[in-house]
Parts: structure tokens; sequence; C-alpha cells
């Protein structure tokens, strides 16, 4: 007689198998709930502001949060393969612009938001990787993250988060080879190119099962983080969605507006915010009459050129350095923003 032994499931497999069902079968019947709670559990009158923000509220929430979890597992195993030590020596020895697409593209995938792509920036700098080069990863890193395409796309549609990414990635690597070419590197602090480089160990192989458990992980940890700023952000969407006028918004973020692009720039820069808390704002913004452009130049000099990154930044860089920072990634939104007013 023959035995077939069955290797039973680990708990985090059976859990997987489990949830990711109840996921898309939630995320598909969201809509039909959201509509009875509002007109049937909560009775609120239909076509009323209130009514509507209730009801922009309670269905995006979900929606934005299920989006994220999901997409947030899939990077959460993909950056176990970008270690920073793996990231710097990928940049090492590259050439100029090859480099700038190269850093432009590991911002995307590696887990460092502004603030925290600063100690990094250090190793960069340290390890021979020229300014440019690292300036196109400290820009596209915090920029093009998962949080902001996630939302772009649950909000808006592959489209516009197709272009977000795009645009982005050009926005990296022009002002990261521009800062390349003018040889700035005066106005690095003197103390960071005094930093003398450590032994790093090599990454260690890493077994499938361990890199879901990080996914998990990091599920856990960036949702964690950023579910406040979500809300927070689609509460004030909907407020905009359900009590401001649409000629309003219009009269000065529309197409007609010549000011509004440059003016979203000036008012995104001091906002401390990140995507999760933002986009949704810059969603009800748009079905305002608030044209794409200007929202997307909003949204990416909030990302992109916030207040506390500039502080942070000031650590490590001289004042003509930031100034220049600011202004060739501000120009690079600048021309985004008319751009797609133009074409949209």
């Amino acid at each position: 007689m023959i035995t077939v032994s069955i290797k039973p499931l680990n708990k985090r497999r059976y859990i997987l198998l489990l949830l990711l069902p109840a996921w898309f079968l939630l995320y598909h019947y969201l809509q039909p709930l959201t509509d009875l709670l509002v007109d049937r559990v909560f009775k609120l009158p239909r076509g009323a502001h209130l009514t509507e923000s209730v009801r922009f509220f309670i269905y995006e929430v979900p929606k934005v949060l299920l989006l994220l979890s999901l997409i947030i597992f899939c990077v959460g195993i993909i950056r176990t393969y970008f270690s920073p030590e793996r990231t710097r020596k990928a940049l090492e020895g590259k050439s100029l612009f090859t480099g700038n697409i190269l850093a432009s593209l590991l911002g995307i995938v590696t887990p460092f938001c502004s603030c925290s792509a600063i100690p990094l920036f250090l190793g960069f700098v340290e390890s021979g990787i020229p300014l440019g080069v690292t300036f196109s990863f400290l820009i596209a890193a915090p920029m093009i993250n998962e949080v902001a395409v996630v939302l772009l796309f649950g909000l808006f549609g592959w489209k516009t988060a197709l272009i977000y990414v795009v645009t982005g990635l050009f926005i990296a690597i022009t002002a990261g080879w521009v800062i390349g070419r003018l040889h700035l590197e005066k106005w690095v602090e003197d103390w960071v190119y005094r930093i003398q480089s450590g032994n790093h160990p090599e990454d260690e192989v890493m077994r499938f099962p361990i890199r879901i458990k990080r996914g998990l992980e990091a599920v856990k940890e960036i949702v964690g983080k950023v579910w406040l700023y979500v809300m927070i952000g689609i509460a004030v969407g909907a407020g905009v969605h359900g009590f401001v006028p649409q000629d309003f918004m219009a009269s000065f973020m529309g197409k007609s507006a010549w000011y509004s692009v440059p003016l979203s720039i000036l008012i995104g820069i001091p906002l401390y915010s990140n995507a999760a808390g933002i986009i949704p704002v810059v969603s009800a913004l748009i079905e305002k009459g608030a044209a794409l452009g200007t929202s997307l130049a909003f949204m990416m000099s909030v990302i992109g050129l916030s207040l506390p990154e500039m502080i942070i930044l000031r650590k490590v860089l001289k004042l003509p350095l930031i100034f220049t920072f600011i202004g060739v990634v501000g120009t690079g939104i600048l021309l985004v923003g008319f751009l797609f007013n133009m074409i949209f």
C-alpha cells in the first residue's frame, strides 16, 4: 500500500488563500454597499450636498485602502530585491545620462521617502556616484512611489497614473542631468566628502516565503503610517466634492487662468503632506473644474518640493545648491503643468 503524505499549508499561505477572494469580493461590491449605507441605513436625502460628501467619503476610504494593501504587498516583495547597498552598487560606475535614468527607475521601487532618502544620498556621494545621478534618485524616490501611483489609479484611472509616472521620470532624469552638467559639487557641505565608507555586508539570499512575509510586513508598516493621511485627505476631498461650486474652482485652477500653474506650485511648496493626503484632494479639485495640468503641478510640488525636505537637505547641501534644486525641479513641474493643460 502506497501512502501519500500531503504537506499542510502553513498558516500564512492559508490566510492569503482566504484573503485574496475576500479582497476581490469586497472591492467588487463596494459601490452597492456604499449606496445601501447612505440611502437605506442613514436615509440621507439623495442629491443633497451633505449626502454626496458622505457617499464620497464612505466609498473612497475602503477603496483606497484596499488598493494600497494589494499593491504595497506586491511592491513589498519587489523591494526585497533592492537593499540600500545593492541600490548603491547598481549606480556605481555608470555614465551620467545612463546613471540618471537608472537612478530614477530605482527611485520608483526603493523604499525611501524624501526624508529617509537623505542618508542614502550621503552614501551615494561618498561612493563617488555623480551628484546629478544622486539627485535623480532623490527626486524620483518620493515623487513616484507606490502610494501615489495606486491612489491615482484608483481615483483617476490607469491613463492618469501612467502620465504621472512618465512625467515624474522626465523631471527626475532631466533635473538630475541638468544639475550634473552644472558641476555644483562645491555646494555640498564639506563634511559629506569626509565620510569614510565601511564594509557593507552582502545581501542575504532570501527564500520566497520570506519575501512574502516582508510583503505583509510592508502592508502593515506603510498602511499603518498613511491610513490617517488617507482619511484626512479624502475627508477634505469629500467636502470639496459636496460643497465647493464648480465655477469657483475653475476660475483660478482652470485652463483659462494663465497663472494657475505657477500659483499652484507656489501654494504646494510650503504645504506638508504626502501622496496619501494630497491626491484625494486633487481628485475632488479636478472633479470641480480644476485643469489636469494645474492639479498635477500642485501635487508634484507638494510631494517633490516640500518644505520639510528642503530643511533636511540643508544639513547636507549649501543654500545655492538647494535653490538650484528647487529652480530646476520647479521649472520641470511648471512645463509639465502647462503641457498637459494644452493637451487635455
